[in-house]
Parts: C-alpha cells; sequence; structure tokens
C-alpha cells in the first residue's frame, strides 16, 4: 500500500465570482472548485484545509492549502494538470511535500495583506481596488496605524458572532504606502480576525478624511466594540498577499 504523504499548495485567485474561500452549500467558492480539480485529476475524493478564510470578492496574491494523497509523487505535470481543470480564476503555483503533522492554518507565523485604492476610474482595475473620489491625509493615516502596533486584542474590528476564542492578534507591522494614482494599506500580523483588514481600513479612511482624530484609534481599540469602528471598505479592494512558515516543516 502506497505512503500517504502531505502536501502543501501556492495558489491564488481572484475572488470576484466565488463567495470567498470555505466550501458553503449552494453557491461557489474556491475551496470546492479546487477540490473538485483535485478529484477529477487524482480520480478519488481530495479534502483541502486553507491557511485561512477569506470573504466574498477578496482575493489572493498568494493562499496555502494542505492536502493529503498516496500514490506517486506530485510535480510538475501536476500542476500543469490541476491549471488546466481549475477555472480561470484560480491558479495554483506550486506543490511542495510538508511533514505529515505540518499545518497550513496552525503552522503559518505570519499573514499580510494588501488594501488597494485608486482614484481614478480605470476599467482594468473595477473589480480590484476600492474606487476612492477623495484624497485622504496619508500621513494622518499612517500616525493612527501606529496604534495597531502598541494594542493586542481587537475586537473592535472583528465581525460580530464569530466563532473565536478570543480576539488577540500580534500585529507586526501595519503602514500605508501612496504611489502615483493608488494608495495601498500593507499589513502583517500572525493571524486576523474575520472582517478585520476591511474594517481597519475603513476606520483609518474616517481618520484621513478628518471624520475621527489620529489618537482616537487607540480608543477605538480599547473600546472592544465594533460599533465604534468605522464601516468597513469594500471586499473587492482586499489581497491576502503572503503566509508564511517556518523552513522545517518543508520536506523538500
Amino acid at each position: 500500500m502506497d505512503e500517504t504523504k502531505r502536501y502543501f499548495l501556492e495558489l491564488s485567485y481572484k475572488g470576484t465570482p466565488f463567495h470567498g474561500w470555505q466550501t458553503q452549500e449552494n453557491v461557489m467558492t474556491v475551496q470546492e472548485c479546487l477540490e473538485n480539480a483535485l478529484a477529477t485529476y487524482l480520480r478519488k475524493p481530495t479534502p483541502i484545509l486553507g491557511s485561512g478564510r477569506t470573504d466574498k470578492g477578496v482575493h489572493a496574491n498568494m493562499q496555502v492549502c494542505h492536502f493529503d494523497h498516496s500514490g506517486l509523487p506530485l510535480g510538475e505535470n501536476f500542476l500543469s494538470g490541476i491549471n488546466a481543470i481549475l477555472p480561470k480564476e484560480i491558479a495554483v503555483h506550486s506543490i511542495r511535500q510538508v511533514r505529515d503533522d505540518a499545518h497550513a492554518r496552525f503552522d503559518a507565523v505570519r499573514r499580510s495583506y494588501v488594501y488597494r485604492i485608486i482614484f481614478r476610474k480605470n476599467p482594468f482595475l473595477d473589480q480590484l481596488a476600492w474606487h476612492c473620489f477623495y484624497n485622504p491625509d496619508v500621513e494622518k493615516m499612517n500616525l493612527a496605524a501606529e496604534a495597531l502596533l502598541r494594542h493586542e486584542d481587537f475586537e473592535c474590528f472583528s465581525k460580530v458572532h464569530t466563532d473565536v476564542t478570543h480576539f488577540r492578534c500580534d500585529i507586526m507591522s501595519a503602514h500605508w504606502e501612496q504611489k502615483e494614482g493608488e494608495l495601498l494599506f500593507h499589513i502583517t500580523a500572525n493571524r486576523f480576525l474575520r472582517g478585520m483588514v476591511r474594517t481597519i481600513v475603513g476606520t483609518l479612511m474616517e481618520v484621513g478624511r478628518g471624520f475621527r482624530k489620529p489618537e482616537e484609534m487607540d480608543e477605538v481599540i480599547l473600546s472592544r466594540n465594533r460599533a465604534n469602528a468605522g464601516k468597513a471598505a469594500p471586499a473587492k479592494g482586499l489581497f491576502l498577499n503572503k503566509i508564511e512558515y517556518r523552513k522545517e516543516i518543508y520536506l523538500d
């Protein structure tokens, strides 16, 4: 009998047509599409588990999931085969064998998101960025973003009625980057709560528009009350950008 091996898949996807990452009844999700493609290619049901969930309409420059397979090793032929089955909005970029106990979600040490804002109409980015009609004060927004590094409980930015045991996150970096015609928000942490990044962006944009003062960010976080934070930014501007793991989990 062939030995069962565990693999990490690295993939990217355009989230526009999907109802998020996680499989749900009666809607199309990224996980379901990938599991169906694996079942077709490997000729057997192959459940996967991702590093985390992305909401409806959110994109991923890099997502990681794991699955178990018994049979011949999977390599370059697998990548071309599975990509031929997947819809055009999903692409698998690499496959690596990992330790049998490696876990795409629990072994991730850092996760990074990027939120993209544009300031003029662009038909090529319509589904990939939030088109804003005002120019915020980026200096004030960066000043407010520094508050994220001073705290660890972010219940105020989480969706309500979520199934987590605590709201603590270790945010390692958070800043805005201004480019010609666009604005990018970068944030890295060990974990994120549901809806957290979009709500942070929405709150910081209120600072940038003068509706809040930068120093009020600490008060919002300490309140632990979602009602005190801003409206969540649109999903289409958000990208899961990078997942990092310790090298020792990889076997190749």
